[in-house]
């Protein structure tokens, strides 16, 4: 699940944004704190990572060479929550540091290839992403303090950061973003072809009260409690409402459902005891049932709403398809693209 995220984030995250991004974050969560880099305090968890990068080189791409400092923005763009959590939990590490590693060769690949076309950045775009940039930050005094941080107040050094970010993110648009359309006729396509997937099984909204048994109990202690479910029986029946019926579960029942009112979500039935869908079928919306025991419990159950299996409608579906089929085209693309500028390029990693 976590690389399905971190291939998420590599859509068109660029490295120049990622860096400036976090960098505006750290300003504007303490004016006087303004970069990523600061120390892990003496209390902190001893499972998180300290947050102290340095210029050691981690990897040179045709000549190019990327530091520490670069992988820990990016382990810091792939999980936010760090800089909460005193660094990135221990547990965790690993997978961002690789993930992190990635995007940084792809990203710095990408640039360079935007070189070798020849693309450039006209001074207005230049300046607008500028002026976006600078809204970012709470007030001009948190702007500066990041200058002087990342850039040692060097306007020229930020320019050239943005325009690094904007020719990554003008090739990726190219060669990505351009060419993983999909047409509503490939969608529809896609949703004839596989029906099973928009399938829906047959399901039941309902609503619970349970009197629970305890653990190794007695007969008479199941008795006990099947009379007091049966003593709550008639109450429950004179219900009219869901609202009613949810505020009686809420007062006598005693699983974890009385917290929502006794309300179960759709649920398929087969995930549901046997005994219970054997109740519902022969049960109208709105009914309650008699007591039901179902393993160490007993319970009433009001029928809230019945779904007869099917299959989704196309234009039920037809945004989610379209979605899926454009990440799954440029999860494709990218890959593509990483391995094509990959090929003949010189990549020294410790």
């Amino acid at each position: 699940m976590f690389q399905q995220g971190v291939n998420m984030k590599l859509k068109f995250k660029t490295s120049g944004l990622i860096l400036l991004a976090a960098a505006t974050a750290a300003a504007q969560v303490a004016s006087h704190a303004p970069t990523v880099f600061t120390q892990k305090p003496a209390s902190a968890d001893s499972r998180l990572a300290p947050m102290t990068p340095t210029a050691k080189p981690i990897a040179n791409i045709n000549g190019t060479v990327l530091t520490e400092a670069d992988l820990v923005r990016e382990e810091y763009a792939i999980f936010p929550y760090a800089r909460q959590h005193n660094g990135i939990p221990k547990e965790m590490e690993p997978d961002i540091r690789q993930g992190a590693m990635r995007m940084l060769v792809f990203e710095e690949l990408v640039y360079q290839e935007a070189l070798r076309r020849k693309m450039t950045v006209t001074p207005a775009r230049l300046q607008q992403a500028e002026a976006e940039f600078r809204k970012t930050f709470a007030n001009p005094e948190d702007f500066n303090a990041f200058m002087q941080s990342e850039f040692h107040g060097s306007q020229q050094l930020l320019d050239e950061k943005i325009r690094r970010s904007l020719l990554i993110d003008t090739l990726l648009k190219t060669e990505i973003q351009s060419k993983s359309t999909v047409s509503p006729a490939e969608a529809r396509a896609f949703y004839d072809q596989n029906p099973d997937r928009f399938r829906i099984p047959e399901a039941y909204i309902f609503q619970t009260i349970t009197v629970l048994v305890p653990d190794k109990a007695t007969a008479g202690q199941v008795a006990e409690a099947r009379q007091r479910a049966a003593k709550e029986l008639p109450e429950a029946r004179a219900a009219k409402t869901n609202d009613e019926f949810g505020l009686l579960a809420e007062k006598i029942s005693d699983d974890d459902y009385r917290v929502m009112e006794g309300q179960h979500k759709s649920t398929p039935v087969d995930q549901l005891p046997p005994q219970v869908v054997s109740v519902f079928k022969k049960m109208k919306v709105g009914d309650v049932s008699d007591v039901v025991q179902i393993g160490q419990a007993f319970t009433i159950l009001r029928l809230n709403a019945h779904s007869p299996a099917g299959k989704q409608r196309y234009d039920e579906v037809k945004a989610q398809v379209l979605k899926q089929l454009e990440q799954r085209k440029t999860n494709q693309l990218r890959a593509a693209l990483d391995q094509r500028l990959r090929q003949g390029a010189k990549i020294e990693e410790p």
